[in-house]
């Protein structure tokens, strides 16, 4: 079976969050199970300077009036279709704002003509090569769909919704710009609320509609989670399907991480604690070893319910331990945190701003990572700090309630508790789940308890892997045989 993905991110190439980590390593996960995945992203200035040797497979002399050059490479892996389009993505900044932090302001065209790009490949743009399914990505390649159908295309699609607030919401003027017809602004496709929105036209159009939790499947059924897109999940709530994300084993491996001064695993778990003196020489924290740290890797923003943090620092430094927030996003969240930090000068430490290596040695040098979203449809975090012996502090919203069990008497004594859970979700409820950990933290055996078997959980993607190939070959053995037939690659 040949899958087309389509995605604004994937990694190792580029990422800003926990999309590029599922399309990075939902394609390794669905290898051995029969199915290739060949992934459509945009030449962004990293991708082009990662791809290295590639192949020009065709030209596109008019997506949306703009030309482009496909090109094909493969890169640890990853057997990647790049769109080289300059004047849309050849541009400071990351793949959706730009180098001052503000929206590209021709996103609405940067990302149709990725999904225009798409659904012509779907189409058999390139001899060949048809896939027989394709799967969008979030807002931004959801409108594959909308093209596909529009040009008749009926090759099944997947789309996975991974944040359900980012919904490419633009004018409706914009609709003879796309190259669709006036009917396309219609209730059924793109109408909403005046405007038009990339997300609902793909949940229009899609055969299948997958999101990265079962509990936030359940969410945005409702007024509170559905973010104005639950009527239409309700519409369409028998091809809605949740799937918990899985984390790539070989990338997050506390036993061989290149970026750990020490690595370690369950059988070793006391070197963990080599890691806290460059983890707090890292920040500039002060090198005494009593207290726990706790930290947080995270977009700043509302719904990360970082600025919480603010508000809560007290508690864990008044009770000797230290605190660690990694991440950017919201400007007034940003300073708000500064402000905090610089308030505990030795106790706190900001640092505005995301990478790879300082991300895998917060995971191995802190204590606990604390995830106090408002809303959290999956979550990676929480799972890369099972792996390393973190033990995580969630809100109990999404994923995070599926994922870690709460340290509850019960859970304790039935020894599978793996973290911290609190609800309702406010500066009170964090505040307590805080005085919890610090509580357990006190007691050696119990959170040793806590780490252990936290890295004995498994979320690898071997699981979730096998639930996508089933929704994939349902779909495909409904299709009708020119799209279910097996393709030959000629590049």
């Amino acid at each position: 079976m040949k899958i087309l993905s389509v995605t604004s991110e994937i990694y190792p190439l580029i990422k800003t969050g926990g999309l590029a980590d599922v399309t990075g390593s939902l394609p390794k996960a669905l290898a051995p199970l029969g199915i290739e995945t060949t992934s459509l992203i945009p030449g962004y200035p990293k991708v082009m300077k990662q791809l290295g040797q590639s192949t020009t497979l065709m030209e596109f002399e008019d997506l949306l009036g703009e030309k482009a050059t496909l090109r094909h490479g493969s890169v640890e892996g990853l057997d990647l279709l790049v769109l080289d389009a300059p004047a849309l993505y050849d541009r400071p900044g990351g793949p959706y704002v730009d180098q001052f932090g503000k929206d590209h302001a021709d996103n609405w065209k940067r990302f149709a003509v990725l999904s225009l790009a798409a659904a012509e490949i779907a189409a058999g743009a390139l001899p060949g090569w048809v896939p027989d399914l394709v799967h969008t990505h979030d807002w931004q390649s959801a409108m594959t769909s909308v093209y596909m159908r529009q040009n008749g295309c009926s090759t099944p699609v997947v789309i996975t919704i991974h944040n359900i607030a980012f919904q490419g919401q633009y004018s409706a003027d914009l609709v003879p710009w796309l190259g669709l017809p006036p009917e396309a602004y219609s209730i059924d496709q793109l109408e909403y609320f005046g405007d038009i929105s990339f997300l609902k036209g793909g949940l229009q159009t899609a055969d299948v509609i997958t999101t990265v939790s079962p509990t936030y499947a359940r969410e945005i059924l409702t007024p509170r989670f559905g973010m104005g897109l639950n009527g239409v999940l309700n519409e369409r709530v028998e091809v809605l399907r949740g799937i918990v994300n899985g984390i790539d084993l070989d990338v997050w491996d506390p036993a061989t991480d290149e970026f750990l001064p020490q690595t370690f695993d369950i059988a070793t778990l006391r070197r963990k604690r080599d890691n806290r003196q460059p983890l707090l020489d890292r920040f500039g924290l002060d090198p005494d070893d009593r207290g726990p740290i706790f930290a947080a890797i995270s977009r700043m923003t509302w719904q990360k319910g970082i600025d919480m943090l603010a508000e809560t620092a007290d508690e864990v430094i008044h009770n000797g331990g230290r605190i660690i927030i990694v991440g950017e996003g919201d400007h007034d969240i940003e300073q708000a945190l500064l402000e905090t930090a610089a308030r505990y000068p030795g106790r706190m430490a900001v640092h505005i701003g995301y990478d790879e290596p300082t991300a895998h040695l917060v995971q191995g040098g802190s204590d606990a990572i604390v995830q106090p979203s408002r809303f959290e449809p999956c979550g990676l975090t929480q799972l890369y700090a099972l792996r390393y012996g973190c033990v995580p502090v969630v809100s109990r919203t999404g994923g995070l309630s599926e994922t870690i069990i709460d340290a509850n008497d019960a859970a304790m004594s039935a020894r599978v508790a793996t973290g911290f859970q609190f609800h309702p979700v406010t500066t009170n409820g964090l505040r307590l789940a805080l005085r919890r950990a610090l509580h357990a933290y006190e007691q050696p055996k119990m959170w040793a308890r806590l780490q252990n078997q936290g890295m004995k959980t498994k979320f690898s993607w071997e699981r979730s892997g096998q639930q996508y190939a089933a929704v994939y070959r349902s779909l495909v053995q409904k299709a009708s045989p020119s799209t279910g037939l097996r393709r030959l690659k000629f590049w």
